[in-house]
């Protein structure tokens, strides 16, 4: 099992990140955190959904080192509950174990005014798995991601897609920005525990997540 936590970013809001980290941290037995939770007004949040998915004991599944109300960019939603974001309230938590953190939206979302998340990704220097979703505008968008990440000096663990398969798109990217096809978690109806772990396990190595 990963010794150093794993960070779980995307390509854009809405694609199946929240999915693929639940999939990922039950495949792992690993503990979840998402250190920036914005949007408590219409959904209550990822937590709840990621223990369901993942399989998890609800303890592991870490508390948010800020809960945001309004569902927008954690920038404005924490300037519309009045509350500054301290980078210093974002130290990685220890564990006993593999860490799945996951970010908001895509890797240049701003933390505030003055930071992204990319940003916060290279003070924690761990390794980063960038999920893309497979509909059109998929390359520009992930070949974007790649380069302001490499561009920080944070490691990019691979890229693992989301959606029905585009053979030529998924391939482009890999070549184009020399990163690794982890794989694809295809759309599942219905999404289950059972469906998603299955899922997982046919479409992706866990060996890959482990080295």
């Amino acid at each position: 099992m990963p010794t150093t936590p794993i960070i779980v970013t995307g390509t854009d809001t809405e694609i199946g990140k929240t999915v693929f980290a639940a999939a990922l941290t039950g495949a792992l037995g690993a503990h979840y955190w998402k250190p920036v939770q914005a949007g408590l007004e219409a959904d209550g949040g990822d937590r709840d959904r990621v223990a369901r998915l993942a399989g998890i004991a609800p303890e592991r599944v870490l508390p948010d080192a800020y809960r945001l109300t309004t569902p927008c960019s954690p920038h404005l939603a924490a300037e519309i509950d009045g509350v500054a974001i301290d980078p210093e309230r974002l130290a990685l938590p220890q564990v006993d174990g593999p860490l799945v953190i996951e970010g908001a939206g895509g890797a240049l979302v701003p933390l505030t005014r003055q930071m992204t998340y990319a940003d916060q990704f290279a003070r924690w220097q761990c390794p980063v798995v960038i999920v893309a979703r497979t509909m059109l505008g998929t390359i520009n968008h992930s070949l974007l991601s790649i380069e302001a990440l490499r561009g920080r000096g944070i490691a990019i663990l691979g890229i693992a897609f989301v959606g029905d398969a585009v053979e030529d798109s998924e391939a482009t990217i890999c070549e184009m920005g020399k990163v690794r096809r982890l794989g694809r978690l295809p759309r599942l109806d219905p999404l289950t525990p059972e469906t998603l772990r299955a899922a997982f396990a046919e479409h992706f190595r866990l060996e890959d997540f482990t080295r």
